[in-house]
């Protein structure tokens, strides 16, 4: 079996373990004083890249589902634990319509956790006012999300 692992340094250990434990519906496998670990078995990996985007390296990460219930749980969870989001429930991107649900952990990463119900023949022209699909919303410091700019 391969794995996809991913290391995130953090300021707040704790407010970190809040988000991912959410986020991934599980306690992590390992904890230490200075570290967690989530050895999780579900999603697979999607990588994708994508060129023509002012900012370069990372530009999101996220979890697709199979489902809208699915979709739905994670929403559930992260409400839960009060973390607040930003939902999408026509986002047109990536060659795909999508419905999804974005968040931001402790440390500025975006989370983009979706399912895509059909793939389309144009990269994307989301008109949703709240964020802008694949070009990641932001989210500043007083709880407010914003288009994205980079498509």
């Amino acid at each position: 079996m391969k794995r996809l692992h991913i290391h995130i340094s953090v300021d707040s250990l704790e407010e970190s373990i809040k988000f991912y434990t959410a986020l991934f519906g599980m306690e992590p496998t390992k904890l230490k004083d200075d570290y967690a670990q989530w050895l999780v078995e579900d999603p697979a990996v999607n990588m994708a890249i994508s060129s023509g985007r002012e900012k370069k390296g990372l530009n999101h990460l996220g979890l697709q589902v199979d489902s809208d219930e699915a979709l739905a749980e994670i929403e559930d969870r992260l409400l839960a634990a009060n973390i607040a989001g930003e939902k999408q429930d026509e986002a047109v991107c990536c060659y795909a319509e999508s419905k999804k649900y974005w968040v931001q952990d402790p440390q500025d990463v975006i989370w983009e956790n979706y399912h895509t119900m059909k793939n389309v023949e144009y990269f994307g022209g989301d008109t949703f006012t709240g964020g802008s699909g694949c070009c990641t919303p932001t989210f500043s410091k007083n709880g407010q999300w914003s288009a994205g700019g980079s498509c």
